[in-house]
């Protein structure tokens, strides 16, 4: 029976080029000349940690981050940009930014919903953090791929496995 998998998922190496690339930007920016800025890639819990001076020089770095996310074809949207923490001293600004991967629970309820909305004769399940969709003919898979494109889950989504 044709299926395929539907996930959210970043490659390593992608999102460490696009890290270290918006880090070169920021070095070599006049306004940053002299600033302590830091970004840095927690490849373990997939966090990027911002440590800068102030809100101007924040937005400045998350807008290169973002812009280098596009030019290395990752979606900004899987991007989770969580309030900044002023530390104890005062004089410096922290923020972590959550790379999100895998489909989460809210967002899979809504794929598989949308999907069994449409009509399309085709199974849609949950499996952890991604959705596996089954059905007779390739086209139903097909159309249900184009069904979901046309909507936003509030996270990237990929198409992948198509078995026949």
């Amino acid at each position: 029976m044709p299926s395929f998998d539907i996930v959210s998922k970043i490659d390593a190496q992608t999102l460490d080029n696009a890290i270290n690339n918006a880090k070169k930007e920021i070095l070599n920016r006049y306004d940053f000349n002299t600033s302590k800025s830091t970004v840095e890639l927690d490849k373990k819990t997939n966090t990027i940690t911002i440590i800068t001076e102030d809100d101007m020089r924040l937005k400045a770095i998350t807008d290169a981050i973002i812009s280098r996310f596009v030019k290395q074809s990752i979606d900004p949207k899987a991007l989770d940009f969580e309030k900044p923490f002023i530390s104890v001293t005062g004089n410096m600004i922290k923020k972590d930014v959550i790379v999100k991967e895998g489909i989460d629970k809210e967002a899979a309820k809504k794929i598989v919903k949308k999907i069994k909305d449409s009509g399309l004769k085709v199974q849609a399940a949950i499996m952890e953090d991604q959705v596996r969709v089954t059905a007779k003919k390739i086209d139903d898979l097909q159309a249900t791929i184009q069904l979901c494109r046309t909507d936003d889950f509030g996270q990237p989504l990929q198409y992948i496995n198509m078995r026949n």
